[in-house]
């Protein structure tokens, strides 16, 4: 499932590079959750065919990101903000607001 997870946001952020037929494929497996064979009898090509198009693809999509880091960049973001969030609900005290204003400084300075 984690699998899953990762290749549909590697594909969010990166798909637009791939070409029309590789967008299809991609989203027909990742996406829609069709089986290899389901996607190969719909296009009339081979099932070896659509599963290495897929292993191509995310290939691909983790080149982009070793060399982008988008993903990466978005995850760490969503948990500062989460972690933000988190302090916000808890009784004020100075702590946390200096710690919220050091993680929104960070976000700010790399994002």
């Amino acid at each position: 499932m984690k699998d899953i997870f990762k290749s549909s946001l590697l594909y969010d952020f990166y798909g637009e590079l791939l070409t029309e037929h590789q967008k299809e494929i991609y989203e027909d497996f990742i996406l829609n959750d069709l089986s290899l064979g389901e996607i190969a009898q719909d296009r009339g090509i081979s099932r070896q065919g659509v599963h290495d198009l897929v292993k191509r693809c995310d290939k691909i999509l983790n080149g982009y990101e070793e060399k982008l880091h988008l993903v990466e960049r978005f995850t760490k973001t969503k948990e500062d903000v989460a972690e933000i969030c988190k302090l916000a609900d808890e009784p004020d005290n100075q702590c946390n607001v200096n710690r919220i204003k050091q993680i929104a400084q960070h976000i700010l300075e790399n994002y």
